[in-house]
């Protein structure tokens, strides 16, 4: 398929950036609809969305360049030039809660509430965002014989853009059903953690794609780490301690 979906003016519009657009879109929608049973604006989600967006972008890319420097060292152009792909999800979480924490503190907003509301919207865009990776023939597994396995450059290959979208999308069924049985605010942050880094561990490793630190996959190790903090604190609030 051709990663570009039309031209505008002379300007190539993949498929790529079409598809991350829809998620927001898709994202935001769900937010609204929620905060409305919290009793917390519209306004305040679009707000929230206007900065936490671009920053979370910048987070992504950022966290992607860093990662794999020895690509973009010294080339400026490539660095920003986000159109072929290149965003690092885990970049994009951590600078998008960062902003959302200083947003509520702001706006006297609970965080942890606002963190409920959007937990299931955040892994919504990213379940429609990995369609982009499979159009940029990217983020897929090594070689495989399974019947559901794609073709890219010739070889049959994973297709692990497909196992985490269908993750996400299953996650966020779950986070939307557990909402009425959670036992205090921020769970569902601390719910969407751990079962996204629990899949994201296993499809990492069928990758052929990964960032590196030394001979470690830099997804996996961020993903252990979330799935074992989360875990302890998800732990400790259900038995009623305090954790700050």
């Amino acid at each position: 398929m051709d990663p570009v979906a039309f031209e505008l003016f002379g300007l190539s519009i993949r498929w790529y950036g079409i598809l991350i657009s829809l998620g927001i879109v898709l994202a935001t929608l769900l937010a609204i609809h929620r905060a409305k049973k919290e009793n917390v604006s519209e306004e305040r989600i679009l707000d929230l969305v206007l900065i936490a967006v671009p920053i979370a972008i910048v987070g992504a890319r950022l966290y992607y360049v860093i990662f794999n420097w020895s690509y973009y060292q010294g080339d400026f152009l490539r660095m920003i030039n986000i159109r072929e792909g290149g965003l690092a999800i885990h970049g994009g979480v951590i600078a998008g809660v960062a902003v959302g924490y200083f947003f509520c503190k702001r706006h006297k907003i609970d965080f942890w509430k606002m963190a409920d509301i959007v937990a299931p919207s955040i892994i919504l865009g990213q379940a429609i965002g990995r369609w982009g990776n499979f159009i940029n023939r990217e983020a897929h597994g090594g070689p495989t014989d399974l019947p559901w396995g794609i073709m890219v450059d010739g070889i049959k290959v994973h297709p692990t853009f497909l196992y985490e979208s269908l993750w996400n999308f299953m996650v966020c069924g779950f986070l939307l059903w557990y909402d009425k049985r959670k036992k205090f605010q921020g769970e569902l942050l601390f719910l969407y953690g751990i079962l996204y880094s629990v899949a994201r561990f296993f499809i990492e490793g069928l990758r052929t794609d990964s960032l590196m630190i030394g001979p470690f996959r830099t997804a996996q190790l961020v993903s252990l780490i979330t799935i074992v903090v989360f875990g302890f604190i998800l732990f400790a609030k259900r038995k009623g301690k305090r954790v700050e």
